[in-house]
């Protein structure tokens, strides 16, 4: 409490200066600093800071490249071109409405790196607008302009060589960190020779954005038509909370402290197997099916053994909880080899969401249908929500992505109806991107918490009093928007919160959040799994912050990362938690 993390700045200073010294001394001239904070709100504090830090790695004697991307600097650019440094880099995708300021304001003696290539996402860049748009700075500063990406390139897969089996057409708009690489190359040599010199380049550059432009592929009249006729009802249930809660409790019967999981359970060996023999043709539709309903019929039985009271059918089925639903809406291409770094070690290979997207068929309504014939306790569906797979796709730029947002709402919104009809009365409609998508400034965030809450209700609000919508999120801060997540309006939503003790749910508890909550009691990251004391500990704090009649018991996030033996001890000890709660209650009252 009361740390601030700028009293490290002295300490790391002289760490950094013996770098760059030993750097200057091999031979290295330039080192590149990153420095992507500079695209953010900053305090004053923090602006001083810079000077200070920059004035003395100005000293070690390598040359200096400040790096910014992300964003414009905006209030910060002028600061950020004060520093004592050799050069600077500025997002020129993300930033170029403020590349006049640039160029006025920069010195005379520094080297501009101008980012000309979007380093994060996957569209080929139109080579012909890029030269227009710059090749007057390029007659400008001669060589002291730089060509590079916009950002790192570690956002992006590695090379299109080897993508044999994606989408022939969509692939021919595209561009992995080795092409964008030969695309710098192309304009350095238009800057440098002319636009004769790269002739087939930007013919070839520009029959790809031609095609890519006119495809019957990316534009659908009939999704176009449907997103123009969404009114106000589409964005809310029938009734307000409290009568939809009665009617599910009516319904469901469900006990005080309720216990369910997240959704998935472990991906083990045996489901990774068949999964990749099914997709090599080496196991037939039939027995993939028997297989994966042998592993639902399985985790069905745990859950029911462990007297869980909200069942999940567990994925196996699933690859990913944003590609597997890519692979079955239309508007997404999958690559084969697209693999980028998601956190720690951890890597995704995210669909790429080329044009309107719809729904052809259900996508999980027979899985779920199974799972719920196997138990008579409530089983809930599964589902990735709009703003996660916009989030976790590679997104087309050629629209607004609200827009697009939407476009995935109806298509889950439709999944939603399909699952109520089939009987499944709970359904979650996961958003663990929900914040990760907030802009970088504070002054966007109100326009994008607006969509984004309204493509959530969009999704879930086609159906009955009587059926519950849950939600997730999972590792976030979540107390400066809570209004947001309030407005998005899910019957129960599951939070992260045994990292912090339960500290994360406080803010829940002052805002007045009116619908349940599920607080996870551990955390399912970690090997390390807690007693049924410890858990009960959680909970009753939890419960001195929510009312205890809307409270759910849950772990914090899904299981597909662990193997069974940790689960199932953990689950164990989590549905005695809350029977233990569920006694003191009674005791109370007695």
């Amino acid at each position: 409490m009361g740390f601030d993390r700028l009293d490290l700045l002295e300490r790391l200073l002289p760490v950094y200066a013996q770098i760059l010294a030993r750097l200057n001394a091999q031979g290295i001239e330039w080192v590149q600093i990153d420095e992507p904070i500079l695209a953010l709100d900053l305090p004053p504090e923090w602006r001083s800071a810079f000077e200070r830090a920059y004035h003395h790695l100005n000293t070690a004697g390598a040359k200096l490249l400040l790096a910014s991307y992300f964003g414009p600097l905006r209030d910060n650019l002028l600061g950020a071109l004060k520093l004592p440094v050799a050069g600077v880099h500025v997002d020129g995708i993300r930033g170029g409405d403020e590349l006049a300021q640039v160029i006025d304001w920069l010195p005379a003696t520094r080297i501009l790196s101008l980012g000309v290539i979007d380093g994060r996402n996957v569209w080929k860049t139109d080579l012909t607008a890029a030269l227009e748009r710059f090749e007057g700075l390029h007659a400008r500063l001669a060589d002291r302009l730089w060509l590079a990406p916009s950002c790192s390139l570690l956002h992006v897969p590695v090379s299109l060589a080897g993508e044999a089996a994606l989408d022939a057409e969509p692939g021919n708009w595209l561009a992995f960190a080795e092409e964008k690489i030969a695309a710098l190359a192309t304009l350095r040599t238009a800057f440098n020779q002319g636009r004769q010199a790269v002739a087939a380049e930007l013919s070839a550059n520009a029959r790809a954005l031609a095609s890519r432009h006119a495809s019957s592929r990316v534009h659908d009249a009939a999704v176009a038509a449907r997103l123009a006729a969404l009114t106000p009802v589409h964005d809310g249930r029938n009734s307000p909370f409290p009568l939809r809660q009665a009617a599910q409790r009516k319904r469901f019967k469900l006990p005080d402290f309720p216990t369910t999981t997240i959704g998935s359970f472990p991906q083990t060996p045996e489901i990774r197997r068949a999964r990749a023999r099914f997709k090599a043709d080496a196991l037939s539709e039939a027995d993939y099916t028997a297989a994966m309903q042998r592993e639902i019929g399985y985790a069905i039985a745990k859950q029911d053994a462990l007297g869980l009271d909200v069942l999940v059918h567990g994925e196996a089925e699933r690859n990913d909880m944003v590609e597997y639903f890519g692979e079955q809406l239309a508007g997404f291409a999958l690559s084969h080899n697209g693999w980028v770094q998601s956190y720690g070690s951890r890597c995704v290979k995210p669909p790429i969401l080329y044009g309107d997207v719809s729904r052809p068929r259900p996508m999980t309504v027979g899985w779920a249908r199974y799972a719920q014939s196997l138990t008579g306790k409530p089983v809930k569906g599964m589902l990735t929500g709009p703003v996660t797979m916009l989030q976790w796709s590679f997104v087309r730029d050629d629209q607004p992505r609200a827009a697009t947002a939407l476009q995935i709402a109806l298509a889950i919104r439709d999944e939603v109806a399909d699952l109520e009809a089939a009987g499944i009365g709970i359904i979650q409609i996961d958003e663990p991107a929900y914040r990760e998508g907030l802009p970088l400034r504070k002054a966007d965030w109100a326009a994008y918490l607006d969509w984004a809450s309204r493509a959530f209700r969009i999704s879930a609000s086609g159906v009955g009093d009587a059926t519950q919508i849950h939600t997730h999120m999972c590792y976030s801060e979540f107390n400066d928007i809570l209004p947001a997540i309030a407005a998005m309006d899910a019957d129960v939503i599951t939070i992260e919160t045994s990292r912090s003790d339960m500290e994360l749910l406080r803010g829940f508890g002052e805002f007045s959040y009116p619908n349940e909550i599920g607080p996870g009691v551990y955390d399912i990251h970690s090997p390390r799994i807690p007693d049924t004391a410890e858990m009960t500990r959680l909970l009753e704090k939890a419960a001195r912050v929510i009312a205890p009649d809307r409270l759910w018991v849950n772990p914090d996030c899904g299981l597909k990362t662990r193997g069974w033996t940790e689960p199932e001890t953990a689950l164990a000890h989590m549905v005695a938690a809350a029977r233990a709660m569920r006694e003191s209650a009674r005791a109370a009252i007695r």
